[in-house]
């Protein structure tokens, strides 16, 4: 089992200094690259102080400048925002930039707000379709001149310039629902997948979907399947109670955007408590505690022990959680040094 680290750039406050934001977002990549983490994977979002990645590829390729083997993942370009020539361009140029460590991820969003800005009029639940015009024909115009006159895009003969180093790029499909297992099996990509707070029984679940797109598919597959969980490694009760805090807190927000049950000011989503969540976003401590990769050292290596025999490739460490960036360091560290020589 592979490691991978997702981190964002993250204001949770305004009073939280930019410049510190993207200092610690690299320390972090360059704490990976380090310690021989696979993956380091940037987002794509608008208009939100939680999630600061209008455009992952510049993330990528700053990275890239700093680090000396870590591959970039971009996770996940939502491809209803993109023209398919524009997003062919500027991954190959990452490609190109980084010397050939792109890991090239695609999507369908998660906030309707988002889309309500980005896209007019599309339902979040229908841009799924955009992701299956797109991912064939981003490898058509990697490969040279292609035409296309398609439902949702429409062009004359081009090509991507410049061309990815890779021949293939690798690619990935953000799966939840049983039809994107389903369609990442079938185009040959790797799946990615996070099952926010649910139980390792979602895990399971998403193991079976996998394992039935695979049977669908004439029992071949031959990508990676990783999973992602908000990570926080501790070994005494004050970073524990700080990170159970910390990521109550961002579900709040979080819950805020998935939900539309308030506000978004100057970029900062309104908090919501937990009397107004509902389902998936519930967070009672005990339940993130046990649910979430948290825990001391010898108990999260429990925890990937029950991935590892689950059959999953990579495990991606999501560092970004509004937890204060000494700590998230430390907890790094901690997973670095007394978690991943237990996988090696």
């Amino acid at each position: 089992m592979k490691f991978h680290i997702a981190v964002n750039m993250e204001r949770i406050s305004s009073d939280t200094d930019m410049a510190a934001v993207r200092d610690h977002t690299l320390t972090m990549v360059q704490m990976a690259d380090a310690a021989n983490f696979e993956v380091a994977w940037a987002a794509e979002h608008h208009a939100l102080e939680m999630t600061i990645a209008p455009n992952p590829f510049q993330l990528m390729t700053w990275w890239a400048d700093h680090t000396d083997n870590i591959r970039l993942g971009c996770g996940v370009a939502n491809t209803a925002y993109w023209h398919p020539i524009n997003l062919a361009g500027e991954a190959a140029m990452t490609d190109l930039l980084s010397d050939g460590r792109l890991e090239m991820g695609v999507g369908s969003g998660a906030y309707q707000r988002e889309f309500d800005r980005m896209k007019p009029g599309l339902q979040q639940p229908d841009s799924y379709k955009y992701m299956n015009e797109m991912l064939p024909l981003l490898r058509e115009l990697w490969r040279g001149d292609v035409a296309h006159d398609g439902e949702y895009w429409q062009f004359p003969t081009a090509t991507s310039c410049p061309k990815p180093v890779q021949d293939p790029v690798p690619m990935w499909v953000a799966a939840r629902a049983p039809v994107t297992f389903d369609y990442g099996v079938a185009n040959d990509c790797n799946v990615l997948s996070w099952p926010l707070t649910h139980p390792f029984s979602e895990v399971k679940e998403y193991r079976q979907r996998l394992d039935n797109a695979i049977a669908a598919n004439n029992g071949t597959f031959n990508g990676r399947w990783a999973v992602m969980r908000h990570s926080a490694v501790y070994d005494n009760e004050e970073d524990r109670a700080s990170a159970i805090a910390a990521i109550r807190h961002i579900l709040g927000l979080f819950g805020n955007l998935m939900m539309q049950k308030g506000d978004v000011v100057d970029g900062f989503p309104e908090h919501i408590g937990p009397e107004e969540m509902e389902g998936n976003w519930r967070y009672e401590p005990d339940m993130l505690e046990t649910n979430l990769m948290f825990g001391s050292p010898d108990e999260v290596i429990t925890k990937l022990k029950a991935y590892e025999e689950l059959g999953i490739d990579a495990f991606i460490y999501y560092a970004s959680m509004g937890l204060g960036h000494e700590q998230q360091r430390r907890s790094l560290q901690l997973f670095i040094d007394q978690v991943m020589p237990e996988f090696t």
